[in-house]
């Protein structure tokens, strides 16, 4: 938790990912992590997430959409007090792509 809150004054970016956000914010001092991110990635989000993230970050029902049964590449970008919705289909035939693949039928294959 100091790490986080400290990592940007000593010129560092910090970084975390989760699967589920309710799981992130079960902990209380987890939930200081939340809130002192200023970027936050958001792709498809379960049902008790997307509640839990419109809350947090007053995502309207309309912003919510592009959080709600989204295909890959597709979510929105929190940062600050901006909402941006994104789609980003990247071409699967690059090198970049089969590096940074999270997909194991694709990674076993390389």
């Amino acid at each position: 938790m100091e790490i986080w809150k400290r990592f940007r004054k000593w010129g560092g970016i910090p970084s975390g990912l989760t699967q589920n956000v309710k799981d992130l914010l079960a902990s209380r001092e987890i939930e200081n992590i939340f809130e002192n991110s200023d970027f936050i990635y958001m792709l498809n989000q379960a049902q008790g997430d997307r509640q839990i993230l419109a809350k947090q970050l007053g995502i309207s029902p309309h912003q919510l959409s592009y959080v709600t049964h989204s295909g890959p590449g597709e979510g929105l970008l929190f940062f600050g007090n901006v909402i941006i919705p994104f789609v980003d289909h990247f071409p699967k035939d690059t090198l970049l792509y089969s590096v940074l693949t999270t997909r194991p039928d694709e990674v076993a294959g390389a």
